[in-house]
């Protein structure tokens, strides 16, 4: 049988004659790609201001707030969208958020 483009089906395939997708291209994750550059605005760390209690990092949808030994770190700018919700939560004023300079 032949579609359209005129390229052979074949009905009587069963799920053991097809090459699993893992072994043709390994897994992927968003950190094999840098997903931040399309950013408009921008949070900045003020390190002097920040109480390290944590409340921004796990509502960052990036997973772009790291955390070393219980302490926040500098933005991961690679991956940060700049939706600003971590400048939203930050009861310090420890995050400013900025217009993107490129």
């Amino acid at each position: 049988m032949k579609n359209k483009a005129g390229t052979t089906i074949t009905t009587n395939i069963s799920w053991h004659d097809i090459t699993p997708g893992g072994m043709v291209y390994g897994g992927g994750t968003a950190a094999s790609f840098k997903t931040g550059d399309w950013r408009t605005m921008k949070p900045v760390f003020k390190a002097d201001a920040c109480k390290q209690c944590l409340l921004c990092a796990p509502v960052c949808p990036d997973s772009a707030i790291p955390v070393t030994g219980s302490k926040r770190l500098e933005f991961d700018y690679d991956h940060c969208k700049g939706c600003g919700i971590c400048f939203k939560v930050c009861p310090f004023g420890a995050i400013e958020f900025v217009k993107e300079e490129k």
